[in-house]
């Protein structure tokens, strides 16, 4: 690969590899190609990129297994783009450990964001700052302490363990299942769930109807928004 971020396009449809690298070219990508699963486990080994995006649909291998192969020896961020829709294909694969999902067809703006957001969580998991900020909302894992506009909030035990998973991957889709066992451990309920998440989008949301910080990803969990 050449200068800039390196970007692994695993995709077995040539059009859309063709789209990709042209698209993101001129965003700052190198972009390299995978046509199937064996191409591309050789491309990670000798190229290391920065990022993947990954479709499931592969001739030689489901995209799933790829995507565990790859997270047994890589926190690489991968970002899955399928025109598998369902919910549990999505679920299934942020479980496996993608970084984030998008189905086909998608626009390439919304696609050059979640790119750049999978990235910056990476970045910052390799030094994460103790503080996040987004808008009035300001948490600092150090202290365990939250404001809203510079107004402290309180919050449960329970709530702010949620609230401190999803800042320490913010950007990122945290599946149900995954803040559950965060918060209750293996045999929390998804109910439990939605109603400690309804509570805290009242404490730090301006509308909790309208949120503007934990975004829901429909069927299958919710997410920080992070700044631009």
């Amino acid at each position: 690969m050449s200068s800039g971020t390196r970007l692994l396009v695993v995709d077995d449809e040539a059009p859309i590899r063709r789209l990709l690298r042209t698209s993101l070219g001129p965003q700052g990508y190198a972009v390299a190609e995978a046509a199937d699963a064996t191409a591309a486990l050789a491309a990670i080994a000798g190229e290391a990129p920065d990022i993947i995006l990954l479709d499931l649909g592969l001739p030689d291998m489901d995209g799933l297994d790829l995507l565990r192969r790859i997270r047994a020896g890589s926190r690489v961020p991968v970002v899955v783009l399928s025109a598998r829709g369902e919910e549990k294909a999505k679920v299934a694969a942020l479980d496996l450990g993608a970084d984030d999902y998008v189905t086909k067809p998608f626009g390439m703006a919304e696609l050059v964001a979640r790119l750049r957001t999978a990235l910056r969580h990476r970045y910052q998991a390799a030094g994460a700052a103790p503080v996040f900020e987004d808008g009035d909302l300001k948490v600092d894992l150090v202290h365990r302490r939250v404001t809203v506009a510079g107004a402290e909030v309180h919050l449960s035990p329970k709530e702010y363990a949620i609230l401190r998973l999803l800042v320490m991957h913010a950007g990122k889709v945290l599946t149900h299942r995954m803040l559950m066992e965060e918060a209750w451990g293996p045999r929390g309920d998804v109910q439990y769930l939605r109603i400690y998440v309804r509570q805290l989008r009242q404490k730090i949301e301006q509308d909790a109807e309208r949120p503007v910080h934990i975004l829901t990803e429909t069927g299958v969990g919710y997410r920080l928004h992070v700044p631009d």
